[in-house]
């Protein structure tokens, strides 16, 4: 029998695997808490079983990557599963045991002990991980800084997942953010163009105002009441437009809400096997929206009583205003120098009201512009916390890997080392400009940051771009030109800057990065970092391609024996040294007639001693064949 008996220590654990259906109908696999490897001939269901443990933990990484390695699952799945369905029984680092359950066409389904459903979601990665890499994805980790940086934030997942998601909302609300603040600065830019008169408005106004003549300063003092009169009109009359507008609000509201929900509930569903729930729900949604219904028509009936107060203002407002306008026109009859201009100053004066309040909206955007504009650099500074803290926790992880690992094997991060995003985005936005676009962006990039860039711009420094890029006269001035958009710089300041992993192998006496090593010296570098200690199960598929047996030997395997006690490891192996010489608590043998696999033999080393010399070893002659052409 299999040893299942839990280690010491808090790490997550696959219990056991049931398939119904499809290639592997009716394999049960019950897994060990320390190293499983799963054996057999080519074609016996090895790799599926692996892939299945992926696809019912929805474990695929984030990016591109993640939806290639999605495709090719998602297909491997429905040729090998069919109608049937996967059971993955897991045990969380806390103690806890759930049924994940999933079928080739469906979503993953989180199952108590019991079988229940639960409404936990298994791909929101809250309650458990697995770190699974199908064969040849470990070379692929060598030769792509991306899946580096997936690999290290897997040692990190859960505050690195917190810390991902708040900068994915940060950037959302600078969004937004960018979104309210351009058409308020185009506001208050047409309306600062507009009111570039009001001067010569004032300065007509006051030339009128110095008429001499008996009575200039009572005429003077009534032609400013009479400017107010019209405000005075201007006010109620806008009061009037706000309380109708809200009205009209309450009216379009009415009745919404319960529509909205009658349209969610198509007859046949209230009429199917899971009728009484939906009518309930639909029952009490209707309750909500009459309840909705009487407080938007009591709303409705409080704007109506002020709109009829409001009416009595302006009638009180008008009379008022009859009486004053009589009196100004008797005051202008006696003063014939003054009913020459009476009419004139009257039209500057109603200009000038209209500037005004053109001025008093153009008060209130920048009121709110500032607002956004101080919003805006609150979450800018927090966007950089963030990002910070991200750094740091790769850094911690990449600080662990060079203390940890026995290999010859170092890794460094390089903070926002990756300016392609950036460097793309400039070259789009410089695309028309005239310019060798691409080459320019490359050598800003390279340079400046987002902000710096951003700034330079902004107080139109071509010098900078001319001293440390290098650019000449003619350059910096296109580029100052083409980019000084708010849209294209608020872009620019929010851009993703990605850290850059530098993974390498001590060869000879220096260091070489993954990515112009061999094949199999990828593989000895990323190895030993795939095998430190998580919280996480580890799933390989053929971990030993490429690898020397000395190397299994002397690394690989005293990698396992160290790990085991701490972290499940599942292991697709043809190599005999990782299950005998790692001591695997756990032994799957697999075999298939072509249209069907099972499970020959399983249990420990010894239990499947005959079936690891058959498959592993060649054959009992290959073996003492060997034996004594090495003397031994």
């Amino acid at each position: 029998m299999i040893n299942t008996t839990a280690t010491n220590g808090r790490f997550h654990r696959l219990r056991s695997l049931n398939v119904v259906g499809g290639f592997l109908d009716g394999l049960t696999l019950d897994f060990s808490s320390g190293l499983n490897c799963l054996i057999g001939h080519r074609g016996t269901g090895k790799t599926t079983v692996l892939e299945f443990v992926r696809y019912a933990l929805d474990e695929f990484p984030q990016g591109e990557v993640g939806q290639v390695a999605r495709r090719r699952v998602e297909g491997l799945v429905k040729s090998n599963l069919g109608d049937g369905r996967i059971r993955l029984t897991i045990q969380t680092k806390d103690g806890l045991e759930y049924i994940v359950d999933r079928t080739a066409s469906g979503d993953p389904l989180v199952l108590a002990p019991d079988g229940q459903p639960t409404d936990i979601t298994i791909s929101s990665g809250g309650i458990f991980s697995a770190d699974v890499f199908s064969q040849n994805e470990i070379e692929n980790i060598a030769d792509s800084p991306a899946s580096q940086l997936i690999l290290i934030d897997t040692f990190v997942a859960e505050q690195m997942g917190t810390v991902q998601a708040t900068i994915a909302d940060v950037r959302a609300k600078l969004e937004a953010n960018a979104n309210a603040i351009i058409p308020a600065q185009e506001q208050i830019a047409k309306l600062a163009d507009e009111l570039s008169t009001l001067g010569t408005v004032n300065a007509k106004i006051e030339g009128l105002a110095t008429v001499g003549g008996q009575n200039a300063d009572e005429i003077n003092f009534a032609q400013t009441n009479k400017a107010y009169r019209q405000r005075e009109q201007q006010a109620m009359s806008d009061a009037d437009e706000l309380l109708q507008k809200y009205v009209a609000w309450f009216d379009e509201g009415v009745g919404q809400f319960t529509a909205g929900a009658e349209r969610l509930f198509a007859k046949e569903i209230l009429e199917g096997p899971n009728g009484a729930v939906l009518q309930r729900a639909l029952g009490r949604l209707r309750d909500l929206g009459t309840e909705l219904d009487q407080l938007l028509s009591h709303g409705r009936g409080m704007f109506v009583v002020e709109q009829t107060r409001l009416a009595d203002d302006v009638a009180q407002l008008q009379s008022l205003h009859q009486g004053q306008e009589l009196q100004f026109r008797d005051l202008i009859t006696k003063d014939k120098e003054a009913q020459g201009q009476a009419t004139e100053r009257a039209e500057w004066e109603t200009k000038r009201n209209d500037l005004l309040l053109k001025a008093r909206q153009q008060a209130e955007l920048q009121e709110k512009l500032e607002t956004l504009r101080k919003q805006r650099q609150e979450l800018a500074d927090r966007l950089s916390e963030l990002r910070d803290q991200r750094f740091v926790l790769r850094q911690q992880v990449a600080e662990r890997i060079n203390q940890t690992v026995s290999s010859p094997v170092r890794v460094r991060i390089e903070q926002d080392g990756n300016r392609d995003p950036y460097s793309e985005l400039l070259a789009e936005a410089l695309k028309y400009s005239s310019l060798q676009h691409k080459n320019v962006a490359k050598r800003i990039a390279d340079v400046l940051s987002p902000a710096e860039l951003a700034d330079v711009v902004r107080r139109e420094d071509d010098d900078v771009l001319k001293k440390h890029v290098g650019l000449n006269d003619s350059q910096a001035s296109k580029v100052i030109s083409t980019l000084h958009d708010q849209r294209v710089l608020m872009r620019i300041e929010t851009v993703e800057l990605i850290d850059q992993p530098r993974i390498e192998l001590k060869v000879g006496d220096g260091w070489r990065d993954s990515l112009s090593l061999s094949t199999g010296q990828k593989c000895t570098t990323i190895l030993p970092i795939l095998l430190m200690e998580s919280e996480n199960p580890l799933l390989v598929d053929q971990l030993e391609d490429n690898l020397d047996n000395r190397f299994i030997y002397d690394t690989v395997v005293d990698s396992i024996r160290r790990v085991k006690p701490h972290r499940q490891i599942v292991l697709i192996t043809h190599n005999p040294n990782i299950p005998v010489l790692g001591d695997a608590e756990g032994v799957f043998v697999l075999t298939s007639d072509g249209n069907q696999a099972c499970l020959q033999n399983s249990g420990s080393v010894d239990d499947c001693r005959m079936e690891i010399i058959d498959l592993l070893e060649g054959g009992e002659e290959a073996f003492v064949k060997r034996k004594e052409r090495y003397n031994y």
